[in-house]
């Protein structure tokens, strides 16, 4: 089963296995990091569910959307490594991804 490693706010690293089917907002959420809130439950309306791509992985995500990058222009701690981990559907290329969940605006 493919791997996602998710770094919290606090610095701390945990991988977790991700099923198929699944964005990366869904399999945190669904692994109890609770801090990604993920208010709107992954329709791209609200940008809790900010995350950071390790560099490595990010040319390996689909191209953001206009929607995606409009919310994400509301976000005081944007990058350019910057996603909406809702707009992230996981799958076995991205085995191994490390995502951490931005800070709170």
């Amino acid at each position: 089963m493919p791997k996602l490693t998710v770094v919290n706010r606090e610095g701390e690293e945990s991988t977790i296995d991700v099923e198929d089917g699944l964005t990366v907002m869904e399999a945190i959420r669904d692994n109890g990091f609770d801090e990604l809130l993920a208010l709107c439950g992954g329709c791209c309306s609200c940008a809790t569910c900010h995350v950071l791509v390790d560099p490595a992985f990010v040319a390996k995500l689909p191209e953001m959307s206009e929607d995606e990058d409009d919310l994400l222009e509301s976000s005081d701690h944007r990058a350019e490594n910057s996603r909406l981990s809702c707009q992230i559907a996981f799958t076995d290329a991205l085995d191994g991804l490390k995502v951490t969940i931005a800070p709170e605006d």
